[in-house]
């Protein structure tokens, strides 16, 4: 066996030093070799990494497998991927026989990577392809056959065995997430080299459920690591005997356990409050009287407020737990996001707040029920001056229970709590001074915010050479499906030499709205843009591709209606492939080096990861496939980068810029347009061009390394091998 692991692993050191793999598959590359359990299984891959096919009867081809990404949390699907190209023939089609099973791949999916290192083939650039497979655990065959454009299909691999190996959460948890004996020696020497040791109160509102359940929650506290803790619970009128008795049984046991009961059930706000009466520590952490702490939980916790004296409320990552004890559904969440928090309640489990800010808002409101932390949550980020004073922990702390009856079965099950969350909006709203109304859009909510009468102007900026097809579609469906009415639309010309294109653009002369303006630079993204953005007239600039279309007609005023928010930088939409499926969610960076785009592929229908396919939110960036940006914030940053970022990225580093400077950049699934991706720009074909990118991609990554390494948008505990929120293996 350790002979198999050295030939393996020298295999691999080959593979990862010799081949031109993507970012995703150096990646599983360094992950395989330092996991051992995958060593030996991983093997059945490697031999069939990558070739080329010399025959008489056929052009040289190049291709590559990827190493398939493995049961994917979201659909449990296998993703398989790579590329192939013959230097002067387009491939037309890939399939890949899975057991027998014949799948089309999708193709011509951009390989930035691969065009690199091939620096003369013109295909090489654009030459992925891609498939998601429903598979089980278990050996399994893999054929790939590929036909060029002219030419008989041909087959590049027959019948090679690979192995699918679990990649469940359970096995995550095991992994990653599971405390043994050293770990908890590591954890009690941290907690005696504190400074601080804050005193941290656990509030359990406690009302009729059974004791079993009401005494695992209850030593989910007592068995907590750090021991500087009280737990404050209220009895809400319990009419079952036994409850009483537990909580006594307890509370006898342990000092540090009090318990108040109440003469009259209240309902969860009242009960609260009478919890929150026996409150002396600093903080204050909610715990609901069915769910579990981590035994790491309040350490993690008082690590927290150590590092950040300043902190007023904190929250973790979360899972959910069945009656069985077998855990499910986590919840990796990102750092503090305002606009995500407005549309679904991410702060929730575990919440942790200061007391004194509890106490300054008045506790828990009688009348929000079932959204009565929210409420409580809402009222208390009104009173920061400053986000920073919340903070997140990439952690799962806190395990949610799913049982008949309880949200964490079924979003549904309180219909009430979703009403009562829409009124904690709207007040929240009220007590800030928005002009805005929260909607329950299913399990979750979508703002909406007011437009004054006086509609400030928005230039649209749209750059094209050629494609007449493309800027025709684009313009026509912005004049005729736009309900936004106070708009201008700027066409920069950049040398189009396309006599319809040409003819189409002269027809603009005399219109009001439309006007061209002539642009004989070299390609240069950022400058002509830069260009543009100073002809403009509009207080509100949007950047809009060529290959654009709109589907939604209140695409433009969802858009505005976030950009006039004071704090709110770029704005980005929802952007679709042709076939409805989600081209653009928002950008995750770090994805591929750099960045990629959140839940890319999804169907139209599908929500992605805890909805967040769906959910309006901040990002750190947003495409400038279609951006909207007030002018002042877009002049004040200096605009796209024209000498360092002339084609890529350009429209990542102004978001980051953005972002720099205090704003937030905000994505809304709301608008909704087509994105007929780069249609007109061009594959990475030429050594120029290449180089050209490798530059690009060097500046990004040494200006904006600490970020890039770590996405406040994004979890460490989610993977940055590719778009889908899948679990990373290992956590960053």
């Amino acid at each position: 066996m350790s002979t198999k692991i050295s030939n393996a692993k020298a295999v691999l050191r080959r593979i990862y030093r010799r081949l031109p793999l993507s970012p995703g598959a150096r990646a599983n590359i360094k992950r395989i070799y330092t996991n051992i359990s995958l060593k030996i299984a991983y093997y059945h891959f490697i031999d069939w990494k990558r070739g080329f096919l010399r025959d008489s009867e056929m052009p040289p081809i190049e291709w590559s497998l990827d190493v398939p990404s493995l049961d994917s949390t979201i659909e449990k699907k296998i993703r398989i991927s790579g590329w192939c190209f013959s230097t002067n023939i387009p491939v037309r089609e890939v399939f890949v026989f899975i057991d027998g099973r014949k799948f089309q791949c999708k193709t011509q999916q951009p390989r930035p990577d691969v065009g690199i290192h091939f620096n003369e083939a013109s295909y090489s650039a654009n030459s992925g392809f891609i498939i998601d497979v429903e598979l089980d655990v278990g050996d399994h065959t893999i054929d790939l056959v590929v036909k060029l454009a002219g030419i008989k299909p041909h087959q590049l691999v027959s019948q090679r065995k690979f192995t699918v190996f679990s990649r469940s959460y359970a096995e995550w948890v095991r992994q990653y997430d599971t405390i043994d004996d050293a770990k908890r020696f590591e954890i009690v020497a941290a907690i005696e080299k504190m400074a601080y040791k804050p005193l941290i109160s656990v509030v359990m509102p406690v009302y009729n459920l059974p004791v079993e359940l009401l005494n695992e929650a209850i030593l989910s506290v007592t068995n907590q690591l750090y021991t500087h803790w009280e737990l404050c619970i209220a009895d809400d009128a319990s009419p079952n005997p036994k409850i009483g008795k537990i909580l006594r049984q307890h509370q006898e046991r342990d000092s540090r356990i009090k318990v108040v009961f109440r003469k009259e059930n209240g309902h969860i706000s009242a009960a609260s409050n009478s919890a929150l009466e026996l409150v002396s520590g600093d903080y204050i952490a909610l715990l609901d009287h069915d769910d579990l702490l981590a035994e790491n939980a309040l350490f993690h916790i008082a690590e927290a407020i150590n590092k950040n004296p300043d902190v007023q409320l904190i929250y973790s990552d979360e899972d959910k737990i069945d009656l069985d004890g077998v855990r499910s559904s986590p919840y990796f969440k990102c750092d503090w996001n305002y606009d995500l928090f407005l549309s679904h309640n991410m702060f929730c489990h575990l919440g942790v707040y200061k007391t004194s800010l509890v106490k300054e808002v008045g506790g828990f409101r009688v009348g929000y029920e079932g959204s009565q932390d929210y409420d409580l949550a809402l009222r208390c980020i009104a009173k920061l001056p400053n986000s920073e004073q919340i903070h997140h922990i990439p952690r799962v702390l806190y395990h949610w229970r799913i049982m008949p009856g309880s949200t964490a079965l079924n979003g549904s099950e309180k219909p009430y709590a979703m009403l009562a969350g829409e009124r904690a909006i709207n007040d929240h709203f009220a007590r800030i001074g928005i002009k805005a109304k929260s909607e329950i859009v299913g399990h979750s909510y979508r703002i909406h915010y007011e437009i004054p009468d006086n509609q400030p102007l928005v230039s649209l900026i749209i750059p094209t050479r050629n494609g007449y097809k493309l800027i025709k579609q684009c313009v026509e469906s912005i004049l005729k499906k736009t309900s936004y009415k106070n708009y201008e639309i700027l066409i920069i010309d950049n040398n189009s030499d396309d006599r319809k294109t040409i003819d189409y653009l002269e027809s603009f002369e005399n219109n009001p709205i439309v006007k061209v303006i002539r642009d004989e630079g070299v390609f240069n993204y950022s400058a002509i843009n830069n260009r543009a953005v100073k002809a403009s007239s509009g207080s509100i600039i949007g950047l809009v591709n060529n290959d654009i279309e709109v589907i939604s007609p209140d695409w433009l005023t969802e858009m505005v209606s976030l950009a006039i928010q004071k704090d709110v930088g770029a704005v980005g939409a929802r952007l679709l492939y042709p076939d409805s499926t989600l081209q653009h969610g928002g950008v995750i960076l770090g994805i591929g080096g750099v960045a990629g785009h959140a839940h890319k592929y999804i169907d139209y229908t599908d929500k992605g990861y805890f909805g967040r396919g769906g959910l309006c939110q901040s990002f750190s960036a947003v495409t400038a496939a279609c951006l909207i940006v007030r002018k002042t914030i877009y002049e004040q940053v200096g605009g796209l980068d024209e000498e360092n970022l002339a084609v890529a990225f350009n429209d990542v580093d102004l978001c980051l810029k953005i972002r720099s400077i205090g704003f937030r950049n905000v994505w809304t699934p709301y608008a909704e347009l087509y994105h007929h991706e780069s249609a007109t720009r061009g594959a990475e074909d030429t050594a120029e061009k290449k180089e050209r990118f490798k530059g690009e991609v060097a500046y990004m990554q040494r200006k904006w390394a600490n970020i890039i390494e770590h996405d406040p948008a994004y979890s460490p505990n989610l993977t940055l091998d590719k778009e889908d929120f899948d679990l990373a293996w290992p956590p960053r």
